[in-house]
Order: structure tokens, then C-alpha cells, then sequence
């Protein structure tokens, strides 16, 4: 699964994590043996079982966590506390209600250092940088208006604004259209797209939706039932630019069903080995 541990972007090396000492004592992890190197600028999803650690994954990923055994480096950095060059978006936008868009969106600059120090002095300046970014994801007209003047697909377009208005390195989404109908859904995997391929900054993205992985990611990581670790490495050759009548396809469709397979076989408490296949 290595390519090169030096020049990676995103580096685990062997990284347990249990979640206290008495679990540590008692050999019971969240997550084992993860051994990842993300290249600069690559775009990862992470599929497989509830509750198998890919949220306990990115906890570790975001500095949130340390890891128990093992190491992490980040933009060649050892991961010692939460990564200023992170931004993260959920399932649930979570928008301030009496905050307008755009105040939503400038939420990190006012909040994180080195931009919270220069926030008054450069509030024009971020709040442009904030108002460009709306425009790009479609909500030119809305940046003045509230949170519950917007639809769940419109907010979670915004909370995606303020996941990427400090300039991040990385981006890292956790379910983030799990709650959004179907055609809202891969509205946002174009939009989310299209950001990306502009900016190729790094993306780790959680997902349960299969169809959303391959269409997105270079690259789809299997997480085993917990302990969770990566069982399956599924390279995405498809070419980009990706557009969504790929996904009707059968490579595609292909690419979805043997991903299907190999999480239908660790749920069926196969060896990993013959998941792995």
C-alpha cells in the first residue's frame, strides 16, 4: 500500500489507537495496524461497516487523537495537536442560526490563528475571499441570508465554504451529503469536484455511499469491522474530469459491485485475507 513514505503528504505508520488506558491495557483498539501514504494533492475515500473506525480515522487524521502506537506525519510534520491546515465539514452543516451565509463562512478566520489576529484589519479582504466562494458553489444571492432561509443542500454548500475559506492543505468530510436527496447529492459531488480540480488540495472523505466514493476519489480504502484497519486498496483509473453519466457505465458500475463485495464479505465475518482478494 506504500508508495514512497518520504514524499507523502499524509504518512501512518503502524497507528493503533485505543481510546483509554484501560482499553489499551485490555488490547481493545478502535482502529489497528493503519498504514497509509496519501500523495500531495490526492483526493481518498474511506468505505465500510458502521462503526468499523472511520471516524476514529479521522479523528487521528485531524490531530484530535494521538495514536496509541505507531506514528503519523502530516505536510511532513509529526501530528502532535489539532492541524491548523485541516478543514473539516459533517452530515450535519451545523450553521450558526443568527448568523447570516457569509458570517458562517468567515466563522474560522475570526476564530483561528494566524487570520483572527488580522480580522478586523482584513475583514473586507476575507469577506470578498468568503462571498467568491459562495458564488463558485451557486449561492451568489444568498450569502446575506440566514441559515433557516436555505435548504439542507444550500447549507451543507455553505458549511463546505467554511470548511475551505482559510486556504486549508487538506480537507477532510465526514458523511457529508449522507442527509441530502439523491439529486442534491450529486449536485454536490460536481460542485465538490470542481473545487478540488481547481485547488487540488488533499481530500479524505467518509462515506457510506459507494457510488459517491468512485466518483470522487483517486484512490478507495475498505475498513475491516472493528478494530478497523484497511483491508482493500482500490485504485480509481477512471479518467477525469469525471462527469456524472460515468456513473451509469459499467466499468463504473463494475468498480461499485467489487467494492460491494469485499463489504459484504466483512460483514459476513470472512478473513480479511479473503476479503482482500
Amino acid at each position: 500500500m506504500s508508495v514512497g513514505t518520504d514524499s507523502a503528504f499524509i504518512d501512518f505508520q503502524d497507528v493503533w489507537l485505543a481510546y483509554n488506558d484501560e482499553l489499551l491495557r485490555a488490547g481493545q483498539f478502535a482502529v489497528e495496524a493503519i498504514d497509509l501514504q496519501v500523495q500531495q494533492g490526492e483526493f481518498i475515500a474511506i468505505v465500510g461497516p458502521s462503526g468499523c473506525g472511520k471516524s476514529t480515522f479521522m479523528k487521528l487524521a485531524t490531530g484530535l487523537r494521538g495514536p496509541s502506537r505507531g506514528r503519523i506525519r502530516i505536510d511532513g510534520q509529526p501530528v502532535t495537536g489539532p492541524l491548523k491546515i485541516s478543514g473539516m465539514a459533517f452530515q450535519a452543516p451545523s450553521l450558526l442560526p443568527w448568523r447570516t451565509t457569509v458570517d458562517n463562512v468567515l466563522l474560522p478566520l475570526e476564530i483561528v490563528e494566524p487570520y483572527r489576529s488580522s480580522f478586523k484589519h482584513k475583514r473586507k479582504e476575507y469577506e470578498e475571499r468568503a462571498r467568491g466562494l459562495l458564488r463558485k458553489v451557486g449561492l451568489g444571492g444568498y450569502e446575506d441570508k440566514f441559515p433557516w432561509q436555505l435548504s439542507g443542500g444550500m447549507q451543507q454548500r455553505a458549511s463546505i465554504c467554511r470548511a475551505l475559506v482559510h486556504e486549508p492543505k487538506m480537507l477532510l468530510l465526514d458523511e457529508p451529503f449522507g442527509a441530502l436527496d439523491a439529486f442534491t447529492r450529486e449536485e454536490l459531488w460536481c460542485i465538490l469536484r470542481d473545487l478540488w480540480t481547481e485547488q487540488r488540495f488533499n481530500v479524505i472523505l467518509v462515506t457510506h455511499d459507494l457510488r459517491e466514493s468512485v466518483f470522487l476519489a483517486d484512490t478507495v480504502y475498505v475498513m475491516s469491522k472493528s478494530p478497523g484497519r484497511f483491508v482493500v486498496k482500490r485504485d480509481i483509473e477512471l479518467p477525469r474530469p469525471r462527469e456524472l453519466e460515468v456513473t451509469y457505465t459499467k466499468e463504473f458500475t463494475d468498480i461499485v459491485l467489487e467494492l460491494r463485495g469485499h463489504i459484504g464479505a466483512i460483514r459476513g465475518n470472512k478473513p480479511a485475507a479473503e476479503a482482500v482478494r
